[in-house]
């Protein structure tokens, strides 16, 4: 069976690499750990790695309601620890009392480091409290390199994964019938809008798949998928129900409140 025929083609690329992490795992017989991974990427590992019995795959984002988690790729026999995910829980120290930090301001200032997005986990911002995770690997030179987030001077304190905020995102389950799995048609049917409306956000750049801004309403929608529509907040894909008689997709998704 061609395991690609299930996947997107823009994805192929991903799975020729889990694909290789497996295979790194069977002949070693040690574990392999990646960076982190967005759900969507999640759901295609846990495809690929679930089904198989002498390998085994765990995720972690540090907090258990986080997003963005690193997958360990194991041998059935192996015995994983909390620890094995290597993530580090960084506080940042700022003058709160004269200026604000938001996320958008957070992950610009991670990104300039000129690291991968996928050595950084979740960003966590509540009240005056902030808050990201990232690979062990790369912690010792983030503390030392990130020293400004927008206009303010920062220090960086490590913290226990214990400590981590808890950042309550409230999503509402919704049942929803569409016609297709193409991009105008989920959204339309999720947020409530009409197909003409959600073909102009989509072609004006207002809506992202996965952090990626798609601008094509034919795009395929997936299991796992994070939606994004300006002015309207974010979803995700949950399940795929299966086909109605007359031939239309049943999905169940969740939106953010």
């Amino acid at each position: 069976m061609n395991i690609y025929q299930h996947f997107r083609s823009e994805e192929h690329d991903f799975i020729d690499q889990v694909l290789e992490w497996k295979e790194y795992v069977e002949n070693s017989y040690s574990p392999k750990l990646t960076d982190f991974l967005d759900p969507r990427e999640q759901q295609i590992v846990q495809t690929i790695i679930g089904t198989q019995s002498d390998v085994k795959v765990d995720f972690s984002g540090g907090l258990v309601s986080n997003e963005r988690k690193r997958a360990l790729i194991f041998p059935d026999y192996y015995t994983v620890e909390e620890s094995d995910f290597q993530i580090q829980l960084f506080e940042v120290d700022y003058p709160a009392k004269f200026i604000t930090i938001e996320h958008p301001q957070v992950l610009g200032s991670l990104m300039s480091l000129g690291l991968k997005r996928g050595k950084f986990g979740d960003i966590l911002v509540k009240n005056e409290r902030v808050q990201f995770l990232v690979g062990k690997e790369v912690s010792d030179y983030i503390q030392l390199q990130l020293t400004k987030i927008g206009r303010a001077s920062v220090t960086l304190k490590e913290v226990p994964l214990t400590e981590g905020i808890l950042v309550s995102d409230s999503w509402i389950e919704l049942s929803a019938t569409v016609s297709s799995l193409r991009l105008d048609a989920v959204i339309s049917a999720i947020f409530n809008i009409s197909r003409q409306k959600s073909q102009e956000y989509i072609k004006h750049g207002l809506v992202k798949v996965n952090w990626t801004t798609i601008e094509n309403s034919g795009f395929i929608c997936d299991v796992a998928d994070i939606l994004s529509v300006r002015g309207y907040g974010r979803a995700k894909l949950v399940s795929l129900e299966g086909k109605t008689k007359k031939d239309k997709w049943r999905i169940v998704a969740g939106k953010q409140k």
